[in-house]
């Protein structure tokens, strides 16, 4: 799970003939003025543009009648313009004619309804924007001049990156959400579900914990009860990764605790993490319908019995499921033919919004999606792509934006919560901390600047705009006598990163079992600008994935990444994984880990 991906050659080439300085995209709106009536639309094309490459985000409206699958045309300007890659619809070019057909999941646009789709491209010269656009062979022509797209940042005076586009960096600063009050009516959403209550303790996970020397100091804190198959929603005695209540045991003891709320973690889309191993589910890639009707139904029923309308139950929905389809398809390092699969055949897409809609229906759900860490997203190259696939699935199988409460980052992952010996800005002897090895052009070195940015992000794609984040800090303290005090020196831009950084990983792609990893900051509300809580949602102690196979009937596969002999692959840049040895299987109690939880905590213990 968390899978990390460097960013293809072929990028860094145009990242790196890009060496001059950063451009401010337009904005072209194209309403219709056809003559047949049938066909009807409005185009919205945005980009962000560099010296020899940019980003676009184009919005398809339907203004006529309803249309049952789509292809957008039209011609780039400048022979030299070209689509590199595109996401949420399948693009071709031929010279400077362009097509781009809609996928399975969103061929189908409702009168009024829009779709929103986007590529990297290439350009020399010039890079003009489109003037005239088609769909289904119907022009949509007139047009305003190209506007401005909102202003970015200054960009870096160093040599451009080699592993992104030197696009720059979203705000990271958001409005903070204001506390709720505690008085709400039963049924009523609140604007932040965290504050003003107490958070449900799992009495399975504690008691593990209160086995532990020393446990008993973090085991009265709230975390995250994981539904990882379909049997986990009446209980599974037998499980070495679930226990034995249900859904429903946990509501009922949330009941009786006086628990304010709890919290679920939605995880089995068919074709679950599509691109590790360690965590595949227990679907096929085409078993929608059961996800639906045997899995997300049933969750559903449960938590929408008429005695629980007084608990706020938190849903955080699917991790390392949408980023996947953004960043590890064919064609890039490490792309998978499962997560090709269910990219087409709108697998991902669909199980989200689903989830979403039928969840998101009750009065006290709060849904949270998954959106991955720093260390993957990151680049604008993945940050901006990722941002509008979870538009797409937010508005997929008759969700809405309504139905997402906001979104959380580096879930059952290691990225620090903040690096306080060095800043994305810094510069030695001429280099950027950007330039840095363990940085590698990534526009952030933290999680809470990432996340309070990537909020910013979301909402300009369209979801609204008091959505929250959430950051899971159970495992990513990085304390302990190996924490630095202070900022590395001053010789070389990697000596000043590496001997100031806090989190001590081979590398960002490093995701499972990390040695050296300590719990972090305790669960809160309202911590930071925009950011709803700290969270516990990976329950400290329980693994990530096994060291070796181990044969069982819980859909738990083996991944070299948990071997802490392996020596990588792409998505770590070929370093050692990091692993603690002798790990069980994920979700099963890894009592060794949790003792380094413990020993390395910071805040500490």
């Amino acid at each position: 799970m968390n899978m990390w991906r460097r960013l293809s050659g072929q990028r860094r080439a145009l990242a790196l003939a890009g060496a001059g300085a950063l451009v401010a995209g337009g904005l072209v709106t194209i309403p219709v003025t056809a003559a047949q009536a049938a066909t009807q639309c409005e185009i919205g094309y945005t980009t962000n543009d560099w010296s020899g490459g940019f980003t676009a985000s184009i919005t398809i409206k339907n203004l006529g009648d309803p249309v049952n699958g789509w292809t957008l045309g039209w011609t780039f300007p400048n022979s030299s313009q070209r689509v590199q890659q595109g996401w949420s619809a399948t693009f071709s070019q031929s010279g400077s004619q362009v097509t781009a057909r809609s996928m399975s999941y969103n061929g189908t646009l409702a009168a009024g309804a829009s779709a929103n789709i986007g590529f990297n491209g290439a350009w020399s010269g010039s890079n003009p924007k489109p003037t005239s656009f088609t769909l289904n062979g119907v022009v949509c022509n007139g047009g305003v001049t190209p506007t401005s797209a909102p202003p970015t940042s200054v960009p870096p005076t160093s040599t451009p990156p080699t592993s992104a586009p030197p696009t720059s960096a979203p705000p990271t600063s958001a409005p903070p959400t204001s506390a709720p009050p505690t008085s709400t009516p039963p049924g009523q959403k609140v604007d932040n579900p965290y504050v003003g209550v107490p958070g449900y303790v799992n009495p399975e996970w504690k008691a593990k914990a209160d086995a532990e020397p020393g446990g008993s100091r973090v085991s009265n804190n709230p975390t995250a009860v994981w539904l990882d198959r379909i049997a986990a929603i009446n209980g599974t005695p037998d499980s070495s990764s679930n226990g034995a209540f249900g859904v429903r045991d946990h509501l009922d003891e949330a009941l009786r605790q006086g628990a304010g709320y709890i919290q679920f973690v939605i995880y089995n889309l068919p074709g679950r993490d599509c691109s590790a191993l360690s965590s595949n589910g227990e679907l096929g890639p085409e078993e929608l319908p059961k996800y639906k009707a045997e899995y997300i139904d049933p969750i559903a029923a449960i938590q929408g019995e008429s005695k629980y309308r007084n608990l706020r139950i938190i849903n955080i929905i699917e991790i390392d499921s949408l980023p996947n389809i953004v960043t590890n398809t064919s064609g890039q390092p490490g792309g998978t033919v499962m997560c090709d699969t269910v990219k087409a055949n709108g697998a991902y897409v669909n199980g989200v919004g689903y989830a979403l809609a039928k969840l998101g229906s009750l009065g006290n759900v709060y849904n949270y999606i998954d959106a991955g860490h720093h260390g993957w997203l990151g680049w604008d190259s993945n940050f901006v792509p990722t941002s509008n696939i979870l538009k797409t699935a937010a508005v997929a199988s008759g969700s809405t934006v309504n139905n997402v409460h906001g979104f959380i980052t580096n879930t059952a992952n290691y990225s620090a919560l903040q690096e306080p010996n060095f800043k994305v800005t810094d510069n030695v002897n001429g280099q950027t901390v950007r330039q840095s090895k363990w940085v590698d052009w990534n526009f952030y070195v933290d999680e809470l600047s990432f996340a309070q940015a990537f909020r910013n992000q979301l909402v300009s794609v369209g979801f609204n705009s008091n959505i929250g984040m959430l950051i899971d800090t159970s495992r990513n303290g990085w304390g302990g006598s190996a924490r630095p005090t202070g900022p590395g020196p001053m010789t070389s831009v990697d000596a000043y990163v590496n001997g100031g950084r806090i989190d001590r990983r081979a590398h960002l792609g490093n995701w499972c079992n990390q040695a050296g990893a300590g719990l972090g900051e305790r669960p809160r509300a309202n911590p930071a600008a925009g950011i709803d809580a700290y969270v516990w949602v990976k329950p400290p102690g329980e693994s990530d994935g096994s060291s070796k196979e181990i044969p069982n009937n819980e859909g738990k596969g083996f991944d070299r990444m948990c071997d802490p002999t392996y020596g990588g692959n792409a998505r770590n840049g070929n370093n050692p994984s990091g692993a603690l040895g002798d790990a069980p299987i994920s979700g099963a109690w890894f009592s060794a880990q949790f003792q380094e939880l413990m020993r390395n905590a910071y805040p500490a213990l």
